[in-house]
Parts: structure tokens; C-alpha cells; sequence
């Protein structure tokens, strides 16, 4: 539970750093999901980390707007899906659904930490900015892909496109669903794992 949690708070902590530093006039610019901007990205991944309370028994709080407060919103998501994981009974709750008979917990370390991971690439991407993936956050989106299985990849993800030849995992990863990524790396993005 612990290292699901440690996972959790590093992941939403990188895509938080990241969605604070949008400035005024990137929240309109196109982004690697289709017609989504940076604002319907930011707002997409926020309710993916709230939607599943509700099928705990969990009414999760108010948040700060995303649009006004980024950083308050964050905080305050994060807090409560903190709060969850150390709730035994919600940790320990069966989600069903597409996805399958999963834990809270399993929940949030697969398809929320995709969410976080995938799209904080987006993000960066958008923004011009250098993406790189943790390694460990690479092989721990294949096992999860593995998990989920094709259909509801392609449900979240769309087509694969083709990996460049000289393709790295991350690479790999990103074309499996559906993303081109150019290579454009470096340090990893504000302080990011």
C-alpha cells in the first residue's frame, strides 16, 4: 500500500509542478489528444483522479478551480486520494467495470497513474517542452497495459501509430498509444522522476 501510495504522490506532484507552470496563454494550445486543448487535458486528468470515489461510496469534496487555483486544486485532489488509500475499507474496495474487478487501490496505481504519467507527457508536449518518461513509470504502464487488454486501451488511447526504428521504450510506450514522440528528451520535466 505504501509504495502504491509513494507512486501515487510522486506521479499527481510531477503532473501538478507541470500544470502549474502553464502560462495564461498556453491553456488554449492543441495538445497530442485530438481536439483536446491544454485546459481540456488539465480538466480531464483532474476528474479521473475524482471519478472513482463514487464508486466506493466516497463523495469526494469541493476542489479550488482548476482554471484559477491550479496549484490549490492539485493539492486538494491529492489529499483526498491520499485519504482514500489509507482508508482500509475504501483502499480495499472493489471498482468494477470496464476495467475490470480492481481494487481503489489497483485503481489508482493503474488506470489513475496512466492518466498521470501519458498525460503529463501531453502536457509537456503541448508546451514545447522536454518529456521524458521515468523508466520505472515505462514498465510499470506496460504490466498495467497488459492488465487492461487491448480493447480498452484502444478505448482510452485510440490506434497505435508506428515506432520510429531506433525506438527506446518510452518510445515504444508513447506509439503503442498512439503518440509520435521525436525524441525531444533531456532533464526530466521541472523536477520530475
Amino acid at each position: 500500500m505504501d509504495e502504491v501510495a509513494d507512486r501515487y504522490v510522486r506521479r499527481v506532484e510531477t503532473f501538478a509542478r507541470a500544470a502549474a507552470t502553464v502560462p495564461d496563454t498556453g491553456w488554449g494550445a492543441p495538445t497530442p489528444c485530438g481536439d483536446w486543448t491544454v485546459r481540456d487535458l488539465v480538466a480531464h486528468v483532474a476528474e479521473m483522479n475524482l471519478i472513482h470515489f463514487g464508486r466506493v461510496g466516497v463523495t469526494p469534496r469541493p476542489v479550488p478551480s482548476l482554471a484559477e487555483d491550479p496549484s490549490g486544486a492539485w493539492h486538494a485532489i491529492r489529499e483526498q486520494v491520499q485519504a482514500a488509500l489509507a482508508d482500509v475499507d475504501v483502499a480495499g474496495a472493489r471498482v468494477g467495470g470496464r476495467l475490470g474487478d480492481w481494487t481503489y487501490t489497483q485503481v489508482v496505481d493503474r488506470a489513475i497513474g496512466m492518466e498521470l504519467v501519458v498525460h503529463q507527457w501531453d502536457l509537456a508536449r503541448a508546451l514545447g517542452w522536454r518529456a521524458r518518461i521515468d523508466p520505472a513509470d515505462v514498465d510499470h504502464l506496460w504490466h498495467t497495459i497488459e492488465l487492461v487488454g487491448e480493447e480498452e486501451v484502444r478505448f482510452g488511447f485510440g490506434p497505435a501509430v508506428p515506432p520510429p526504428d531506433d525506438a527506446d521504450a518510452q518510445a515504444r510506450l508513447l506509439a503503442y498509444l498512439g503518440r509520435h514522440d521525436d525524441g525531444r528528451r533531456g532533464a526530466p520535466l521541472r523536477g520530475a522522476a
